[in-house]
């Protein structure tokens, strides 16, 4: 049952994948709680983990069937890249060792506060007249400033860095499809490194578990996998079309259904 049930969460995050940029991250990180739930306090730290391996495979697959003139958005983004990996270091290394209570209840604070933001300031329901357009009518690259605090809170959390990306994005003057589908590059980026990092060992788990690989519980991983690879690949070569609008909604609802999950 518990397999069948991650099959179909990995159904959920394909679509989470190709719809709103989240490769896994903050949909996958209650349900591996869920899972793990017999480890106790440290479900947190292994639901982050095995978050960021899962978001590596789904972000990289999503990234490689994107069309490259979307991904051409990117162009200028480069120093942003490695400044996100760095971050994203450095962050996993504090969620190794930080107390799991902080990881979880930063984890919905974080998003709790991402929803108020958003329904609150303009620029993403809202979007004001040309807002972050560069003056030749393009919309602005994220700067490379944000790339080491991005990475960091991203690894820490497990949200793998869609719930930051996408609504800078959003407000730099790009559409909901395409800050969607620019936040799986940069998901990778971000990670990639932290999963190299929960690989390496499992310092401060309690006890061992044999399904573990480090921090990662691989059963699970590979559950959510075996669900959301086809989704991708289908929704990548046949996107539904979406009113940009209701695509900003939906992104928020969702933000605030998985606060309510992960509080409950």
């Amino acid at each position: 049952m518990d397999l069948l049930a991650l099959l179909g969460i990995g159904l959920l995050t394909g679509v989470t994948t190709v719809l709103f940029g989240f490769g896994g991250g903050f949909v996958a990180v209650p349900v591996v709680v869920w899972a793990d739930s017999a480890l106790g306090a440290d479900a947190i730290r292994v639901a982050t983990a095995t978050s960021a391996v899962v978001m590596v495979v789904n972000a990289g697959f999503a990234t490689a069937v994107t069309p490259r003139p979307v991904l051409a958005a990117l162009r200028g983004s480069g120093p942003l890249l490695p400044l996100l990996a760095a971050g994203s270091s450095a962050g996993a290394l504090a969620a190794r060792v930080a107390p799991a209570a902080l990881i979880r209840w930063a984890f919905v604070a974080y998003v709790a506060l991402t929803v108020v933001d958003l329904l609150l300031r303009p620029g993403f329901l809202r979007p004001r007249a040309r807002a972050g357009v560069a003056a030749d009518g393009a919309p602005r690259p994220l700067p490379a400033v944000v790339g080491v605090p991005v990475g960091a809170v991203a690894a820490f959390l497990g949200v793998g860095g869609s719930v930051l990306t996408v609504p800078a994005m959003r407000r730099a003057g790009h559409s909901m499809r395409v800050a969607t589908a620019l936040a799986n590059p940069l998901t990778l980026a971000i990670a990639l490194p932290a999963a190299v990092v929960f690989l390496a060992g499992a310092r401060g788990l309690a006890g061992a578990h044999a399904h573990l690989v480090g921090l990662v519980d691989l059963r699970a991983a590979a559950g959510l996998l075996l669900g959301a690879l086809p989704v991708i690949a289908v929704l990548r070569r046949r996107p539904p079309r979406i009113p940009d609008r209701a695509h900003a909604w939906t992104y928020v609802a969702l933000l605030g259904a998985v606060t309510v999950a992960m509080v409950l």
